[in-house]
């Protein structure tokens, strides 16, 4: 088994298209990710205790969390399903029965503040003998983005693909059935650590991929006469898939690009986010239009590293204070953006910034909606917004007539 499980996971690897390489380690969305959804999580836990949590799923704080996760390209595809609230069935059960709601509160903030695996399984059994209708496993990818290395995600691709690997027949929907995948999954990847990784997402994109029938092992005698058909039009909806990927990535480019120009063109230190410094637009590379040494910043290194994520940031010149941030959204959800903007304030923020999203005219509701919303509002950021085309039509005129952050007004709206 060792040795064939070693040539599934170089051929799982080999695949430019798997998503080992269009999601496990291309790491930039990822990395976001993970801030992200924890700050998500808390303001869960927070508004159950405030008894502000919502009795339906839409609109409220969980709702962006799964659809923060959601955002991570087709691994988790159909994570929010399990949580929609449906009221003929009453699951699942923590949206109007309050004193489930307070366990499953309990539970995220037990787990998001501990220290080892032990702790976090002896909350997901007690969580589990409540038997909470509707409240199953998975939960377990929100606990992948808390906890990567010690829990991996759930789906029903997932578990398909663990019971062909291993020759099993695990379940969906039972706690006990996902402890008893994790601790398979977690031996597994001890063995294989150096061909995958110590994030558990590598050995459950593994998974999904048999799961989905995109990667194939052995042979396919298994197949019936309809599924190489199948199989064809999945792999053609997941090449087209990249190929929206690469233009969207393009799109996102050219924003940074046109904010990079404008912030030097003020007199700004104008940074791009740590991990597009390889990219470029125009022929014009990144790397030579940021300088080289970020400010040091008073805050936590994990801070450090998600505000060095934020897609352009302008500083005064010489200077660890930033001017202007902003985050380009193109179809990634607003709310993440929202947070990450709103990190950065709690971070830094001293009274003289200005943040921006930056967004195409089709998601200019999405904007509007989500910064009108109270819990936003009430976070006091000032956040703005402008939209593509906007900053692509006058960019040139912004850099010729503007002499201060001040000229973004010009092209800027507000909610």
């Amino acid at each position: 088994m060792t040795t064939h499980l070693t040539q599934i996971i170089q051929q799982y690897k080999n695949d430019s298209q798997s998503v080992f390489n269009t999601w496990f380690i291309d790491n930039d969305q990822r990395l976001k990710a993970f801030r992200t959804i924890r700050r998500g999580v808390l303001q869960v836990v927070e508004d159950i205790k405030n008894k502000t949590f919502p009795n339906d799923f839409k609109g409220s704080s969980l709702e962006f969390v799964l659809n923060c996760i959601a955002e991570q390209k087709q691994v988790f595809v159909g994570v929010s399903h399990p949580f929609y609230w449906k009221p003929k069935l009453r699951i699942p059960d923590i949206y109007e029965n309050q004193n489930n709601k307070i366990a499953f509160g309990q539970f995220l903030e037990n787990c998001i503040n501990a220290k080892t695996e032990e702790q976090i399984v002896k909350e997901i059994v007690r969580l589990d003998a409540l038997k909470i209708k509707g409240l199953g496993p998975a939960a377990g990818s929100i606990l992948y983005f808390l906890h990567p290395t010690l829990f991996p995600p759930f789906n029903t691709a997932i578990v398909n693909g663990f019971n062909t690997l291993f020759n099993d027949k695990k379940k969906l929907g039972s706690w006990s059935e996902y402890l008893k995948i994790r601790e398979v999954l977690m031996e597994t990847n001890q063995k294989h650590k150096a061909e995958l990784s110590n994030d558990l997402g590598a050995i459950a994109g593994l998974c999904f991929e048999i799961g989905t029938q995109k990667m194939l092992i052995g042979n396919d005698e298994y197949l019936s006469e309809e599924e190489p058909n199948k199989l064809e039009k999945s792999i053609e909806k997941r090449q087209k898939e990249i190929r929206d990927e690469k233009l969207e990535e393009n799109l996102h480019s050219e924003m940074q690009f046109h904010l990079l120009k404008i912030g030097q063109s003020l007199g700004y230190d104008a940074f791009v986010a740590s991990n597009d410094r390889s990219r470029s637009y125009d022929g014009k590379s990144f790397s030579f239009m940021s300088p080289d040494k970020f400010p040091a910043i008073d805050c936590e290194k994990d801070t450090a590293n998600t505000i060095k994520l934020i897609d352009v940031l302008w500083f005064e010149k010489n200077t660890n204070n930033v001017i202007c941030a902003f985050e380009v959204e193109k179809s990634t959800s607003i709310y993440s953006g929202i947070l990450r903007l709103t990190d950065l304030s709690y971070s830094i923020a001293d009274g003289d910034e200005i943040f921006y999203l930056v967004v195409p005219e089709s998601r200019e509701k999405d904007v509007v909606m989500q910064l009108s919303r109270p819990s936003i509002k009430q976070i006091k950021t000032p956040i703005k917004y402008i939209l593509f085309t906007e900053l692509r039509q006058n960019c040139d005129a912004l850099c010729r007539f503007g002499d201060s952050h001040r000229i973004m007004e010009k092209i800027s709206k507000t909610v």
